[in-house]
């Protein structure tokens, strides 16, 4: 029997006209001891699906039953793990857990108790941990505390709503480890809620995708060995074949084509694209650039003063950029990636070093160089339209006003937003907002595009849709460009050469690999072509070596990463 089951399960939210329909006759049953993971994204019903596993939402039609009951509210069978951890503020490691233990296991002799919250705080590795409140802990500990609260109350179900989608990678993959090792130990039924793809090969037995229209796609088994290992996988011609049916399958169901577009970019000229005037006066018509080294790191670096002395940052980093060439960086928490972005950009003060532009000097913040964040930063009472406008009508000094509403139009099109132009920032989706952001960046012309991991807060496939959507509208600029990210398969899709950053402090490049993929390039294309698990591999073992603190030495051909004890413990500390 079933330990878990869904029968012609639907739920709404709303009134009348206003009524959205979320779930839509969902029938799934899971057996005791499976670890199933439910692949949903932004809009699809997974919060909603799994508060109905856990009682504290009701089916409008169908059944939810446990062991064959129905499922009437919340019970201390079915442990519930959020993405925000909820912990009380004002209590410790040890009190937030003690909370759970005190309220299912009331008979128990208060030693045992005190025992079991020790016990399961081992269990996630914090039992030096147990006295620090939550604002002593990093995000990772956070998530690990709610995990040793939910084990305590003894669960037959542990249920598991994107426990790590707001952790940087590096401690997603630690915590990712410690859930295969407490599900292997125990061996509970297991509901995943996810929107990664491999986070859900890792995890699972079996992968169920949540469609966007509210219904369950077809079972997607995971006949993978255990113990799963990332590295390894990438060589195992299964887990390449599932991840590109279950990739294809998410891409078919959930991203609509983009519009081509009618609109056409009018012929005008951004100011930092016009020849200064002494060249003017002089009659040439534009400084002579090396295009070869159009942009130029040299012996870059970042120190910060502290209450311990001086902290490098980023130490002495040299990289050059041909004109029109995109560049990925990678790396762990802490690198100095972003560093590296914002001294480029000119809101960084560099420390050490130079960098040069278009054979001058980056002195300040400019439009030359447009940012794209992690938040786009729209103003929220502005339309889409003027957020955009707002950059045009300065770089555009020549145009007229109808040449300057035709370049926002024309991106803001490209981005997919023709249908959006006049609505407020604040109504819009966290997607739509970082579409604006991107229509942006490009309105402006820029000699140099620089993008903060711009679709780190979005879901899986979101960011898929997003990623394409740059993908196109900078084959048609070929604006030189660098993109921050922590995403492998981000970095491949996106760049002529991906660029390794080792462990900070004094994070240097470690390796640079050239990705000699044809262009344009898509999702689809990238994961059906021969050599793309070879790049693959090869970013996952630099990350690999590094995943620890461990400083190996890169190849020869570039510099050498700095060891210390203190790189690689505060490494672990913030993966913890």
């Amino acid at each position: 029997m079933a330990i878990l089951e869904f029968k012609g399960v639907s739920k709404g939210f709303g009134e009348g006209s206003g009524r959205t329909e979320v779930l839509k006759g969902i029938d799934l049953s899971v057996e005791e001891g499976e670890f199933v993971a439910i692949l949903g994204f932004s809009g699809t019903g997974k919060t909603t699906l799994i508060s109905l596993l856990a009682g504290l939402e009701m089916p409008d039609r169908g059944s939810v039953t446990f062991l064959g009951a129905p499922v009437t509210g919340p019970g201390p069978e079915r442990g519930v793990i959020f993405q925000s951890y909820s912990l009380m503020p004002w209590l410790t490691s040890a009190g937030n857990v003690r909370l759970a233990v005190d309220s299912v296991h009331r008979a128990m002799p208060k030693a045992e108790r005190t025992a079991l919250v020790g016990e399961k705080l081992a269990k996630v590795g914090l039992s030096h941990a147990a006295e620090r409140r939550p604002a002593e802990l990093s995000g990772g500990m956070r998530q690990r505390v709610a995990v040793a609260r939910a084990l305590a109350m003894n669960p037959e179900v542990l249920l598991m709503d994107e426990p790590l989608s707001a952790l940087d990678a590096l401690t997603r993959a630690n915590l990712q480890d410690e859930f295969v090792r407490i599900w292997d130990e125990d061996r509970k039924t297991v509901v995943l809620i996810t929107n990664d793809v491999d986070e859900a090969i890792l995890l699972a037995d079996r992968i169920v995708p949540l469609n966007p229209d509210g219904t369950l796609g077809p079972d997607f088994p995971v006949a993978l060995d255990r113990p799963r290992e990332r590295t390894a996988m990438n060589h195992d011609p299964a887990f390449k074949r599932l991840r590109a049916d279950v990739t294809q399958y998410l891409m078919q169901v959930g991203i609509a084509a983009t519009a081509a577009g009618t609109r056409r970019l009018p012929d005008v000229t951004a100011i930092h694209h016009m020849a200064p005037k002494a060249w003017r006066d002089a009659g040439a018509s534009k400084p002579l650039a090396n295009d070869d080294r159009y942009l130029e790191f040299s012996k870059v670096s970042k120190v910060y003063p502290t209450p311990k002395g001086l902290l490098t940052v980023v130490d002495e980093v040299d990289l050059t950029l041909k004109k029109g060439e995109f560049i990925s960086l990678i790396g762990h928490s802490g690198c100095g990636k972003s560093t590296l972005l914002t001294m480029a950009a000119g809101l960084n003060e560099i420390s050490g070093g130079g960098i040069i532009l278009d054979d001058r000097e980056v002195t300040g913040a400019d439009p030359e160089r447009a940012v794209v964040f992690q938040a786009p930063s729209l103003f929220p009472w502005l339309t889409a339209r003027e957020n955009v406008a707002i950059g045009v009508d300065r770089v555009y000094p020549k145009a007229s006003q109808a040449e300057r509403q035709e370049v926002v139009e024309y991106y803001l099109e490209r981005v997919g937003l023709a249908d959006a132009m006049n609505k407020p920032a604040r109504d819009l989706s966290n997607g739509m907002k970082q579409r604006v952001g991107i229509a942006r960046a490009f309105a402006l012309s820029p000699k140099l595009l620089l993008l903060d991991e711009p679709f780190g807060m979005l879901d899986s496939l979101t960011r898929w849709e997003l990623q394409e959507v740059l993908m196109e509208v900078w084959s048609r600029t070929r604006v030189t460009a660098i993109c921050v990210t922590h995403d492998v398969d981000e970095a491949i899709l996106l760049a002529d050469r991906v660029v390794m950053m080792t462990n900070g402090p004094k994070a240097r490049i470690g390796k640079i690999m050239q990705v000699d993929l044809p262009r344009p390039r898509t999702r689809k294309a990238l994961l059906e072509h021969e050599d793309y698990y070879l790049y693959r591999e090869q970013l996952l073992s630099f990350l690999d070596d590094y995943a620890h603190g461990a400083q190996k030495a890169p190849e020869p051909a570039v510099p050498a990463a700095e060891t210390g004890a203190e790189t690689g413990e505060g490494q672990k500390e913030e993966a913890a």
